[in-house]
């Protein structure tokens, strides 16, 4: 039996093994529900004295065997060769046996991308799961035991709730940074995740044989727009179509990939047109090293020579202490660089039990396990136990993603993880109303294991709406209801998300009285809307919007219709008056009130609050917040006019203008209302050849003009309702 905790954060249907004793807090590790400790599905006996020496020797050997296991994350920005290179990473350790491309000719697609969805479109839409095993450390419990636990992690926007959870429960990351593209807007939202969930990281400068690849450039962008505190720990041997091979900083030697799919790692001397390069770029490593690790500083200082084994316990130090981020090279769809970025995931990134973690003590209900398997991709291995460290799979438990699992002898539950608020709203409803039962079925799954897809019904139209990051993320989830439950929808226009607040405080007295016969309604309000600012990231203000001073709760201690009261203010938060979107960044006083002993009845409290809200919310200036969106462009310069115009058509404002090559690099902040069908205009406008990522930046105040078309129209569709 597991014990079960509170749900803290959601997540998907992998389940990780934590420590249990290390730590006050369990380790992280992937994903959906986490399990800490070890997990049998045939149980010793508990009074047996040879069993429990059994147990003991092998947990203390799975302890000393942590030190060999590695749980990894693999994120960047969308095409910069994540899944590419988890399948080198998958065929160089011996897990698959051929090599398959994400938009390969074959149509078999890459392992790690086992949805149907993912192979068409030819990206990452949910993570995946992994191991393998490198090097000589395979054991005779490798049943049991996989030395790298890896988790493929979505690069596009829309799916950032999947590299969030992933995240979360990881000891370590790769941040894969494009040669070309450099430090780009997803890149920076990833590492930004990395950040708040303290997670060590290796930076992997991918796609050396590209034209115009320069590695240091984006070396000098993760400096100044990631601040890393970084230094390479390989140098390229060429570039574009002279890429050859790498250079090993820590051992100074040159590594060559022979073979047909450089599966030959061949180790020689520096060619000597790179030696005084080499020389420099391992004093600059020295140095970067040597101002965040103390033993390395001082043998610096005193000029003595530093092995490469020194060098490496420092980098380790450095990097597990979170203070440094190695940088590696190579090409993965070339088959270059990715045994040596394997090594150093062993060499620099932590194992499970050095890894520091938070978490809530709390205890609910049990659970049987009826099933354990772990996961390679799409397919399911069967096992019989699980230790701590280990990421697999459960079968057959009742929970919601994002359930904390122990065996019982803790009582922890992790801490909940940053989930963004949805910016984009349709109606959908099923082709058939037989398809009623697989309808609710697959909307009640979804918002099971992502956080960010919402499901609602709006009050006027009595309408399913449905609610995510993106036209995409919502394209996909229309899509996976069709495949996976045979259920045709019809699906309305995107809309989105705004929100309403307030400009200034507002006070006054309401009196609510009304006699028809019989018992009356009556009851009297002194209320205040304040200002609460920040409030979105204020977890009181969400769960408690409504504060009642002293005198106030003396009045409703005596009637039962406290709950009333607080149920009716949090309706009136859900819908602002202006346009019917939720208002934020407010608290509500209740200062005062009064009751009659006769009529005032569970339903004039609530009366009178909802009238007191509305009289009150006008007072206050209320004004409407409309998703801004971090555009990051990329164009060729020849057609900046046309594009720079065409944002500010679209109310954008331009807050970065770069020139990369050829190329123009463009950050614009812009309404998110008037991005849509921008990715035609702009093949258009570039004649096929301008991209463009964006992301939610803020919600931010709308114009007035834009705020009287947007009441205007919501008068006409009541009125029209």
């Amino acid at each position: 039996m597991a014990s079960r905790s509170a749900r803290s954060s959601p997540t998907r249907l992998l389940y990780s093994l934590c420590t249990t004793s290390a730590s006050p807090a369990p380790s992280r590790a992937f994903t959906a529900a986490l399990l800490t400790g070890n997990f049998h599905i045939r149980s010793f006996s508990a009074g047996s004295a040879a069993a429990a020496r059994l147990r003991d020797e092998k947990e203390a050997w799975w302890k000393e065997s942590l030190q060999k296991l590695r749980n990894i994350g693999i994120s960047a920005h969308i095409d910069s060769g994540k899944t590419t290179l988890t399948e080198r990473v998958l065929y160089y350790t011996g897990r698959i046996h051929e090599i398959h491309e994400v938009r390969g000719k074959d149509g078999v697609g890459a392992k790690m991308d086992s949805m149907d969805l993912e192979r068409e479109k030819g990206i990452t839409i949910q993570s995946a799961a992994t191991y393998c095993n490198w090097k000589d450390y395979q054991t005779q419990y490798f049943d049991v035991f996989a030395l790298v636990n890896i988790i493929d992690t979505p690069g596009h926007v829309d799916f950032t709730i999947e590299v969030e959870r992933a995240l979360r429960v990881l000891d370590g990351a790769i941040l894969v940074l494009c040669s070309v593209g450099g430090v780009q807007s997803q890149s920076i939202t990833v590492d930004r995740q990395m950040r708040r969930y303290e997670v060590p990281r290796l930076a992997f400068i991918n796609k050396l044989d590209r034209m115009g690849a320069d590695p240091w450039r984006v070396l000098n962008q993760a400096r100044a727009k990631l601040r890393h505190h970084s230094a390479a720990v390989q140098i390229p041997i060429g570039l574009e179509d002279d890429f050859k091979g790498l250079i090993d900083l820590v051992n100074m030697k040159a590594n060559y990939f022979h073979g047909s799919s450089g599966e030959n790692v061949v180790i020689e001397d520096i060619p000597a047109n790179f030696e005084e390069l080499a020389q420099e770029k391992r004093r600059e490593l020295i140095e970067a090293v040597s101002e965040v690790d103390d033993n390395l500083a001082e043998a610096f200082l005193s000029d003595e020579p530093i092995s490469a084994a020194e060098l490496e316990e420092a980098i380790r130090r450095a990097t597990v202490a979170r203070k440094f981020v190695p940088v590696f090279m190579g090409s993965a769809f070339k088959n270059k660089g990715v045994q040596p970025l394997l090594d150093g995931v062993l060499s620099y990134l932590p194992c499970p039990s050095e890894v520091s973690n938070y978490a809530l003590d709390q205890t609910k209900n049990e659970e049987k396990v009826p099933r354990l398997v772990r996961m390679h991709s799409n397919e399911m291995e069967d096992i019989q136990q699980a230790h701590a460290g280990q990421i697999v799979a459960v079968f057959g438990v009742d929970c919601a993603s994002g359930d904390t699992f122990t065996d019982g002898s803790v009582k922890y539950t992790m801490t909940s993880m940053s989930v963004p608020e949805p910016v984009m709203s349709l109606a959908i409803s099923a082709v058939s109303k037989d398809s009623g039962g697989n309808f609710s079925k697959a909307l009640n799954r979804f918002q099971k294991e992502d956080p960010t897809f919402r499901v609602g019904l709006d009050p006027e139209s009595g309408q399913t709406i449905i609610s995510g990051m993106g036209e995409l993320h919502l394209d996909i989830y229309v899509e996976r209801m069709r495949r996976e439950y045979k259920v045709d929808a019809i699906v309305g226009k995107p809309r989105v998300n705004f929100r309403e607040t307030i400009t200034q405080r507002a006070e006054f007295d309401y009196l609510h009285k009304k006699q028809s016969g019989g018992q009356g309604i009556w009851n009297h309000f002194h209320r205040a809307l304040v200002l609460s600012l920040n409030s979105r990231t204020c977890l009181w203000d969400k769960l408690y919007p409504l504060i009642l001073c002293q005198q106030l709760k003396r009045v409703l201690k005596r009637l039962p219709t406290r709950r009333d009261v607080l149920n009716s203010s949090s309706y009136q938060l859900a819908q602002g008056s202006l346009i019917g979107h939720p208002v934020e960044n407010i608290r509500i006083v209740l200062n005062d009130g009064a009751a009659h002993t006769v009529d005032s009845s569970e339903l004039a409290f609530k009366l009178a609050s909802i009238y007191a809200f509305r009289q009150c919310y006008t007072a206050a200036k209320p004004v409407i917040l409309e998703p801004v969106m971090l555009v990051e462009l990329k164009f060729p310069s020849e057609f900046q006019g046309s594009v720079t115009g065409d944002i500010n058509k679209r109310k954008g404002i331009i807050v970065g203008n770069d020139q990369e090559g050829d190329d123009c690099v463009i950050t614009a902040h812009v309404p998110l209302n008037n991005m849509f069908g921008y990715s035609t205009s702009l093949r258009s406008m570039t004649q096929g050849k301008g991209e463009f990522t964006m992301e939610y930046l803020e919600h931010s105040q709308v114009s007035q003009d834009v705020q009287t078309q947007l009441v205007n129209a919501h008068k006409a569709t009541k009125g029209g309702d």
